[in-house]
Order: structure tokens, then C-alpha cells, then sequence
């Protein structure tokens, strides 16, 4: 963030394929947002913690469904729950037809980001969730 601007709010991005964390980045930074990045839901679930102790907590996680080589979004949003019954998490995946994303709400997902993204259903989604 530049200098004198004020974020929007602060996002734990997760996901494994790293052009989507570059052009997501990008696209969350351009939006206004703070955003730091994990590889894995492991490793989302320290960065997580290590931020709420450090009492700078994250606004929104936003967790890939499916991680081949690790813990994914649907193992990564219950440990993220017993850190904070209160995390707002977003369910990303190419996936439509995943019973967590036909569901979010019943997975513990606050939202779905359906890939590939669409900048205004983040843009919107994000302002939804941040200012509750």
C-alpha cells in the first residue's frame, strides 16, 4: 500500500497455483484490499494465527477448495473456525458441481468466488463481507 492510503481491509489469500495468487494479488491490491498469501491451508492456518495473536487480524480468507499437494479449503475452514468461530472465509474453486460449494454456508464458508474470477462479484462480495 502506498503511503497515506488507507486499506479497505486485510485478506489471507490461499491458493496453490501461483498464477492465480499474482493475478489476485494484483486484482485485491488494485480493489484497495491489504493481502498477504499462503500456499496451503497449513500454511493459512498459521499465518491466521500468528496475525490474530499479533492482534492485526484478517478481514476475509479467501481458501482454494482443492490443494493436490496439501491441505485444502475444506480441511483448512474448520481449524480456522477453532481459531475464530467469527472467520469470514470465501470458498474458491473452478469446481461448480463441489457439495462445498453448492453449500458454502453449511461447510462454514461465508461466500463463494467461483473461478475464474470476475473482478465486480469479488469487488462486491469483498465489500459485504469487510464492513460486517
Amino acid at each position: 500500500m502506498n503511503a497515506g492510503v488507507t486499506s479497505k481491509g486485510k485478506i489471507l489469500l490461499m491458493d496453490d497455483e501461483q498464477i492465480i495468487l499474482d493475478v489476485t494479488l494484483e486484482v485485491l491490491q488494485f480493489l484497495g484490499y491489504e493481502v498477504q498469501f499462503a500456499r496451503n491451508g497449513a500454511d493459512a492456518i498459521s499465518l491466521y494465527a500468528r496475525e490474530k495473536d499479533a492482534g492485526v487480524p484478517f478481514d476475509v480468507v479467501i481458501l482454494d477448495l482443492s490443494v493436490p499437494e496439501g491441505m485444502g479449503g475444506r480441511d483448512a475452514i474448520g481449524k480456522l473456525k477453532e481459531l475464530d468461530p467469527d472467520v469470514k472465509a470465501i470458498v474458491s474453486s473452478g469446481y461448480t458441481n463441489d457439495p462445498c460449494v453448492q453449500n458454502f454456508a453449511a461447510c462454514g464458508f461465508a461466500g463463494i468466488l467461483a473461478k475464474p474470477y470476475k473482478i465486480n462479484d469479488m469487488k462486491v462480495l469483498l465489500e459485504q463481507l469487510v464492513k460486517n
